[in-house]
């Protein structure tokens, strides 16, 4: 894997643009759960029967009681390695992108600005019957109420069965057929559309990298697939870059 480090960092330092994807495995390192794994449990639920419109129209109470959790957890994590390397990537790649699917706010905390959040945010809230929304990084119990007109707010995320934010696929499909380099960082390669991205990237000539703790059904259509912890492989990567 040594040979293949060096020729991705050399590719990088010689990059005009660049776009990241980062997957739940980043944040993993935080010491967040993945609600994919054997820790995927929260009470008797997983995640995929509660972050859905329909169960937060039948018990929006106990919605909102995972997402306070969640909220909590999130609040006492920290940007890791790889939250900070991609940061610092972003000081000196010229047209950059980091396209998320995490909703936790840590690749922001790490200061990363040119940042697409697809899935939205955890730290946002929305209503559900008006147009006001606004981020809220204070802890919350029971079920909050818009005060614009008393209507219960909702998280502002993406959930099962919703679509993406208007524009932010476009957006994003833009950055990527536009890419020298696209790096995929942390994610399974199981979630569309996401999962397309770097076959995507490579058809628009792309060179495709995955970081991921363990093989994807991408690794075998990728350039270069560096397996290992994101916050290891990530800093080797732009350490020199960012100095």
């Amino acid at each position: 894997m040594l040979a293949n480090l060096e020729m991705v960092k050399a590719l990088l330092d010689g990059a005009e643009r660049v776009v990241v994807l980062t997957g739940s495995g980043v944040s993993a390192e935080s010491g967040i759960p993945t609600f994919r794994e054997a820790d995927g449990l929260w009470r008797q639920f997983r995640a995929e029967e509660l972050a859905r419109p329909d169960a937060f129209a039948e018990d929006p109470e106990l919605v909102w009681e995972f997402y306070n959790w969640r909220r909590e957890l999130v609040a006492n994590s920290e940007p890791n390695d790889a939250h900070l390397a991609l940061a610092d990537l972003e000081c000196v790649v010229p047209e950059f992108l980091l396209i998320t699917q995490n909703v936790d706010g840590l690749h922001s905390l790490a200061g990363s600005r040119n940042l697409l959040e697809m899935h939205g945010s955890l730290w946002e809230l929305q209503c559900t019957m008006c147009s006001w929304r606004n981020e809220d990084r204070t802890m919350l119990s029971g079920v909050p109420t818009c005060p614009a007109c008393g209507a219960l707010l909702r998280p502002g995320v993406v959930w099962f069965g919703e679509a993406l934010p208007p524009g932010v696929l476009n957006q994003a499909i833009r950055a990527i057929a536009e890419a020298d380099v696209f790096l995929s960082v942390g994610t399974s390669a199981m979630v569309q559309p996401a999962a397309s991205f770097a076959q995507l990237a490579r058809e628009q000539g792309a060179v495709t990298v995955e970081i991921n703790l363990e093989p994807t059904p991408n690794s075998g259509l990728v350039d270069f697939a560096l397996h290992g912890k994101a916050g290891t492989i990530l800093p080797r990567l732009t350490g020199a870059l960012c100095a």
